[in-house]
């Protein structure tokens, strides 16, 4: 089992990754730990009683790209419930490359249903560090005006470093 210790202005989240429910999605997000491509990103999109995402931009709203998209692997039988990890995606349910998300609410609705409803593939959860998932998610949003995005927090919700612990 591999674990995560993601550092933020809030506090630390830990995640607890599930390689054999999700071993090419935990390898690949280990990857983009172990090269440092979080640090300094930020949690951009935040929905209360949804869920809050980072992974791929900066405080700028400049968009960082990550490496190529890897398979769906929703079909693992998770459920994106409250404190477990997922990754974001397109419309194209294999375009997951560095962007995640940590729900905030039981989110079945994004489980996999079949091959024409893919759903989000769940890789974990948290272990510690839920009350800071929780301040993220209260913080007040609104458009960003360089991105357009809807749903960017006001305040800055820095990833300073994520670690492999």
């Amino acid at each position: 089992m591999s674990r995560v210790a993601m550092e933020t202005n809030k506090g630390t989240i830990v995640l607890e990754l599930w390689r054999d429910k999700a071993p090419q999605t935990v390898q690949n997000f280990i990857d983009y730990v172990e090269e440092g491509f979080y640090d300094g990103l930020v949690f951009h999109r935040v929905i209360d009683n949804f869920m809050i995402q980072g992974g791929g931009f900066t405080s700028s709203g400049d968009h960082r790209h990550g490496r190529e998209a890897i398979k769906n692997e929703a079909d693992n039988g998770v459920s994106n419930e409250i404190g477990t990890i997922a990754m974001a995606r397109t419309n194209d349910p294999h375009s997951a490359t560095s962007q995640f998300f940590i729900n905030v609410a039981n989110n079945t609705f994004l489980d996999y249903q079949s091959k024409a409803n893919w759903g989000y593939c769940v890789f974990g959860k948290v272990t510690e560090g839920l009350e800071v998932v929780n301040a993220i998610k209260a913080v007040a949003t609104s458009q960003n005006p360089k991105t357009q995005m809807g749903d960017w927090p006001k305040e800055e919700i820095i990833i300073s470093s994520a670690k492999l612990i």
